[in-house]
């Protein structure tokens, strides 16, 4: 994990100097909310519909357990005892009061954490793939190119006020887990060097990324990266928000033109003086070394019969373990999922509990997702049951990653000054609806994302199922899309049918999963493959049946 040299320090606390005063000044009515509004987005404050939101930058999502139990700590003084993690493997705090904010980002700067560059138009905080450094899948650890890119982009110069915001994701893995091809730019670590892929996104228009580089070397990635975004930065639209994206730049231009223009650009200046040389990319990786595994004997036989004896744990095992390069562990994913709950909360028990198991099961190391969930990325098998019986004390211990239960979901009209419709209660029937673990487990894989408006926080466009938000004449309505993915087969969903109300979209989802089972040619025919080789018409039809 990166930690901060004198000028990291230095830099944090000069803006949190810089932003106390501009909080003063605005308590006490010298600056105006408008006048005010620039300077607290540059610093991660959000006014939304009832208070203030804190959003907290974690760097490619990956956490201590100290600054794990200082987010549990914020929690408990400062918000209504919980945090809501983010699609962008950060954290937010809803109920925030803007005067006690110095304070907070006081507290961040003890565990070198920040909100600088967590909003606003500027390049946000670079994205990975949440099993990174330990996947057995893995090509090589994305996590040191994610730190080189944060160092790269916090406060450049020239990219401090781009057309809109901007958003990098890498992988260095087989699958696709960090979803790159929704990204502005994102980013395949391969052992040929670095695939680049440009112009993605949700949003009103979604689109995915053309690849406009195959096997570009690492120690020309940050020039490569300039010159992109220098063509988008000249030529962006900012005449208009909603087609300011590079998604809009690239369509209009052609991925063609747009790679000449790139290339053409990154011929005209001075590479060296931007790529990172090979000495301080060493340097940067060396803060990213695998854990002192503990070489310990695992019994198998004792573990088999544990899951012999308890059949929660043994699902719990299945579904929310992964495999890891070393054959001793495993990386584990803390659902924040339960039955029932919001998607993504944590309350600061809860984070001081994962705090401890990360310090005595996981070396120390958790992860964010961007699917709203935790990950203990490195666990010894043998420790898998006395890990499970911990978390199960603080309702952590839901089985359902992946699966139907374990939905993406913005936190929509209960909070968020943008959304049309509720996002939050329509994923908590859903989830009651599907409460049945052998129910959960006979599905399997199957993903539902759900937004509250058009901006696509939830990620409905590559939903298996994809649920949309929108209000009509002052009623809330759910547009249903089928077909999106986000993994290395990328599609977009799409909308089927007239809306439905909220109190019909559990039934029509039923429905739709009810006709699955019965279309499937084996229990290892996933949804989205079912889906794939039947059409979406089929589904469509199911969706509105009536009740």
């Amino acid at each position: 994990m990166y930690v901060y040299d004198q000028f990291d320090h230095a830099f944090v606390q000069d803006r949190i100097n810089e932003f106390s005063d501009q909080v003063k000044r605005r308590l006490a009515g010298e600056i105006s909310e408008d006048q005010f509004k620039p300077l607290r987005l540059m610093n991660g404050v959000y006014l939304q519909l009832h208070a203030y939101m804190l959003r907290i930058a974690v760097p490619y999502g990956v956490l201590s357990s100290a600054k794990m139990r200082k987010l549990a700590y914020i929690a408990r003084n400062y918000d209504r005892d919980f945090g809501h993690f983010t699609t962008r493997q950060n954290l937010q705090f809803n109920w925030i009061k803007l005067a006690e904010v110095p304070e907070i980002l006081k507290h961040l700067a003890e565990v070198e954490m920040h909100c600088l560059q967590t909003s606003g138009n500027c390049i946000r905080n670079t994205t990975t793939d949440q099993f990174a450094g330990a996947a057995k899948d893995e090509h090589d650890d994305p996590r040191p190119w994610g730190e080189v890119i944060r160092q790269w982009s916090s406060n450049h110069p020239e990219f401090n006020f781009l057309p809109r915001k901007f958003k990098i994701a890498i992988t260095g893995a087989e699958k696709d887990r960090a979803a790159i091809r929704l990204h502005d730019i994102g980013l395949h670590l391969t052992p040929q060097g670095f695939d680049v892929y440009v112009g993605g996104g949700m949003g009103r228009t979604p689109a995915l990324a053309h690849c406009i580089r195959k096997g570009l070397p690492g120690d020309k990635l940050l020039s490569y990266l300039e010159a992109c975004l220098r063509v988008y930065n000249r030529y962006g639209r900012r005449d208009n928000s909603y087609k300011a994206r590079i998604k809009i730049l690239v369509a209009a231009l052609g991925p063609d033109e747009y790679t000449r223009q790139v290339e053409e650009e990154w011929e005209t200046f001075d590479k060296a003086a931007i790529d990172v040389p090979a000495a301080e990319v060493a340097r940067i990786k060396s803060y990213f070394p695998d854990p002192a595994y503990v070489d310990a004997p695992f019994d198998r036989v004792a573990f088999e019969r544990a899951k012999t004896a308890d059949a929660a744990f043994a699902r719990w095992v299945k579904n929310n373990t992964h495999p890891h390069k070393r054959d001793d562990h495993v990386s584990v994913t803390i659902s924040l999922k339960p039955v029932g709950l919001p998607p993504g909360d944590a309350s600061s028990a809860q984070m001081d509990l994962m705090a401890d198991v990360a310090d005595e099961f996981g070396y120390g190391e958790l992860r964010v997702s961007h699917e709203q969930n935790i990950i203990l990325p490195h666990v010894a098998k043998r420790d898998l049951y006395a890990l499970y019986a911990k978390l199960d004390t603080v309702n952590l211990s839901t089985a359902n990653a992946g699966k139907i239960t374990d939905m993406i979901t913005c936190p929509g009209l209960d909070y968020c000054s943008l959304a049309n419709a509720r996002s939050i209660p329509l994923s908590q029937e859903i989830s009651k609806r599907f409460e049945d673990a052998n129910l959960t487990d006979k599905i399997g894989d199957l993903q539902i994302k759900i937004s509250g408006c058009i901006n696509a926080c939830g990620h409905h466009h590559v939903g298996h199922i994809g649920i949309l938000g929108v209000d009509k004449q002052g009623v809330e309505f759910y547009q249903i899309l089928l077909g999106g993915r986000a993994d290395e087969k990328a599609a977009l969903g799409q909308i089927t049918g007239k809306g439905l109300s909220a109190e019909a979209v559990p039934a029509a989802i039923e429905r739709v999963v009810q006709l699955y089972l019965t279309l499937r040619t084996s229990d290892a025919e996933r949804f989205i493959d079912t889906l794939e080789r039947v059409g979406r018409n089929t589904f469509a039809e199911a969706l509105h049946e009536p009740a």
